[in-house]
């Protein structure tokens, strides 16, 4: 795919000291990228749409995915981070703008301390909720399922508030396709490919 915008652009994600752990930088890139592009099709008179009364709005999403992405780096990665009162934009209800600002900001500072980081450092045990140990490269996992989710919150609601998803995250939508599209939708789609292998 090719994306009209991209937060982070190949040329500024660091490369790891270790390059077996260079897919968890190209990651976190790429998916703070996949959630900023879905942020950008958030209008700031939607940002306090809800589908339901007992669902949490746009603007709510957003902030946690700020506050709980810090949480989850500094209290379970290990990781500096400003104070949480810093994380997202306070006092009057912010833009769309403001919040994609921050985020990217504090991504984007992330980006060299876990492309530096070595073996020890990944697999070393660190404290999780309740009162659980596990290995940070577990725990940052854990956050890319959980930013993931968030993400796919914000899309269902922009759905339910009828309005455009732009661009498409993981390939063509309802509502973008272009020419050389290749989704897998049918049996034959999903046989391409070599069969089983050993190793």
């Amino acid at each position: 795919m090719r994306y009209e915008f991209v937060a982070i652009p190949d040329r500024d994600v660091p490369v790891a000291t270790d390059p077996v752990f260079q897919h968890l930088v190209t990651t976190y890139a790429s998916e703070t990228n996949k959630t900023i592009s879905m942020w950008r099709a958030v209008t700031d008179d939607l940002l306090d749409f809800k589908p339901h009364e007992r669902t949490n709005t746009i603007r709510t999403i957003v902030v946690h995915q700020i506050l709980s992405e810090r949480r989850f780096f500094a209290e379970f990665v290990g990781i500096d981070e400003p104070p949480a009162d810093q994380s997202p934009p306070h006092g009057e209800p912010s833009t769309i703008a403001v919040y994609i600002d921050r985020y990217l900001g504090l991504a984007k500072a992330r980006l060299p301390r876990l492309a530096e980081a070595g073996a020890e450092w990944w697999l070393e045990e660190r404290p999780f909720f309740e009162g659980l140990a596990r290995q940070r490269i577990w725990t940052f996992w854990r956050r890319v399922l959980h930013t993931c989710h968030h993400r796919t919150q914000v899309q269902a609601w922009l759905r339910m508030a009828n309005a455009p998803l732009v661009p498409a995250i993981y390939g063509p939508s309802g509502d973008v396709t272009w020419e050389g599209a290749d989704p897998t939708n049918t049996a034959e789609a999903a046989n391409r490919g070599a069969g089983p292998t050993r190793p």
